[in-house]
């Protein structure tokens, strides 16, 4: 065993392949990173520092809903005859029997299902576990910390990468006194008598054995930096091929070329009139100024309300009292509506929103690509409560890969939402983030104004042409519905300012998913005023 570093099952083996299909045959799945996560655990004495060494590399990590899973929470409940033992320091707190390895299988095993856990939390000065829990959701690496977390099969099964952190005795001795006489109410007789009946023997009868089951073994704990430093680069190469699996998945989403977007009726396109394409002038137009912007995009954005409501049928038939006598029958619409913000692009909808819906209840999910690899991470997610049937409005200002959408509807729906009562509405959406999201989510609705072709290129003269494939029925040129719904655009090259272009006597065409418009994230940063 090196003084270093020592891997009990030789060098890792990469796959040279990853298969991109989904669990489902014949149906596209999209598998978020939470229900694959990368699972490390982390054994050892009492006191040789397991904490430290899973702070550093969460800290090292820096990845986004990293959770550190800590044994501590999950001893079990103690009958009062055994909390008059726990106060006299009489009771074996470091025996395998003393902590639930069976709700920590399912805590584990819940959260790689993509599922809100709850998880207990125990309190050392009580000897109890408290009423409060803490609610984990999204986990992408999951960090098990505790003097067995390597001693149960179930959880050795579910890991990914196992480490034991092996340090003297006599400096765990001294790191345990120092934290329960500070942190955890204890004198130093009690520590002391607990030390020397319990968790001595326990180390060496129990815990020592599950060094056996160690990928990795550190000497000295903390102090160990090298070992530490190899330690992390190796879960940073794993992580960075995790990573890049889900990347070719979403982009595997969309591949199918016969895919026809004509065959569903709950895409729904903002109508094409003079008034709609006056205002897409002016957003488009690079003259236009952060004020005029905002107007106009709020009108699009009521409009786009307003084509969402349309598709609520649920209504129940009311009489109304009028003045005079009279009575009006009326409809009162049968479903509570949530909205879900996609930050910062879908807070553009906002004061549409509170105009139309005064009192509504409003989420929040904020996911942001990475900005080395481009993967779509989740960062929060700040849902309010609902009931069964509640019709959730989800807004993006605009759609380009359709990877952000695609792992918010995932959100809504690993928090049992239906996807029927799911409306992704947007401004702006290329093909292939609509062909994306429809491969993996057939029964939402999508409300978009505008969508994007992949299927036009551009000559040098700036003429658009549709791609000559006679085998793709996409590309053969022809007027689809969305097409007959208005979605002719002006051609983006034929003027830098867009609004200044008469919409008489001009040849107008659909944007291509190449153009500026609708692969540049620009409609958040007009509308509040970043760059």
């Amino acid at each position: 065993m090196s003084a270093a570093l020592s891997m009990s099952n030789g060098t890792y083996d990469v796959p040279s392949q990853v298969s991109l299909q989904s669990r489902s045959p014949g149906v596209s799945t999209y598998i978020p990173p939470w229900t694959e996560p990368y699972i490390i655990g982390v054994a050892g004495f009492s006191g040789s520092g397991k904490t430290s060494i899973a702070q550093k590399v969460i800290s090292e990590l820096n990845q986004p809903w990293t959770v550190l899973l800590s044994f501590d929470n999950f001893y079990k409940p103690l009958t009062p005859e055994q909390s008059k033992q726990a106060f006299a320091n009489n009771f074996d707190f470091d025996e395998p029997g003393s902590i639930d390895l069976d709700l920590i299988v399912e805590t584990i095993k819940s959260l790689k299902q993509g599922k809100k856990t709850e998880i207990p939390v125990y309190s050392f000065t009580h000897h109890n576990r408290l009423d409060k829990t803490i609610t984990i959701y999204g986990a992408n690496v999951i960090i098990m910390e505790g003097i067995y977390a390597l001693y149960d099969q179930r959880l050795l099964d579910l890991m990914d990468i196992k480490i034991f952190v092996d340090t003297d005795l006599d400096v765990c001795l001294a790191r345990r006194l120092t934290r329960d006489i500070l942190y955890r109410g204890r004198d130093l007789a009690g520590a002391l008598k607990q030390w020397e009946v319990f968790v001595k023997p326990n180390a060496v009868s129990s815990v020592t054995p599950t060094m056996h089951n160690a990928d990795i073994v550190i000497p000295r704990g903390l102090e160990n930096t090298t070992a530490i430093e190899l330690m992390i680069q190796h879960i940073q190469k794993r992580l960075a091929l995790k990573s890049s699996l889900h990347l070719r998945r979403l982009k595997a989403l969309g591949l199918n070329p016969k895919y026809d977007l004509d065959r569903f009726n709950n895409l729904k396109v903002l109508p094409h009139n003079n008034h709609t394409s006056g205002i897409y002038s002016i957003l488009f137009d690079t003259q236009t100024d952060r004020t005029d912007f905002i107007f106009y995009f709020d009108r699009i954005a009521n409009l786009l309300l307003e084509l969402a409501i349309e598709q609520i049928t649920a209504y129940d038939e009311i009489d109304v009292n009028c003045c005079k006598g009279y009575t009006y029958k009326g409809l009162r619409q049968a479903q509570d509506i949530v909205a879900v913000s996609i930050i910062r692009s879908g807070d553009c909808f906002m004061n549409s929103i509170k105009k139309t819906f005064p009192s509504i209840s409003i989420g929040k999910l904020l996911i942001q690509s990475d900005s080395l690899t481009g993967e779509p991470q989740l960062h929060t997610e700040s849902l309010p409560k609902t009931k069964a049937g509640d019709r959730f409005f989800l807004f993006d200002a605009q759609i380009i890969s359709g990877a952000a959408a695609i792992m918010a509807i995932q959100v809504l729906i690993d928090h049992t939402i239906e996807q029927e009562n799911i409306v992704l509405i947007c401004s702006l959406s290329t093909e292939i983030g609509i062909r994306r999201i429809f491969n993996v989510f057939p029964q939402i609705t999508i409300v978009v104004g505008q969508i994007s072709r992949m299927d036009i290129t551009e000559s040098s003269s700036g003429s658009s042409s549709a791609v000559d494939d006679s085998d793709d029925e996409e590309a053969v040129p022809h007027r689809s519905k969305v097409e007959r719904n208005g979605e002719e655009h002006l051609n983006s090259n034929s003027s830098k300012t867009l609004g200044s272009v008469p919409l008489e006597g001009v040849k107008s065409r659909r944007f291509a998913d190449t153009d500026w418009p609708f692969r540049t994230r620009f409609i958040d940063s007009l509308y509040f005023g970043t760059d």
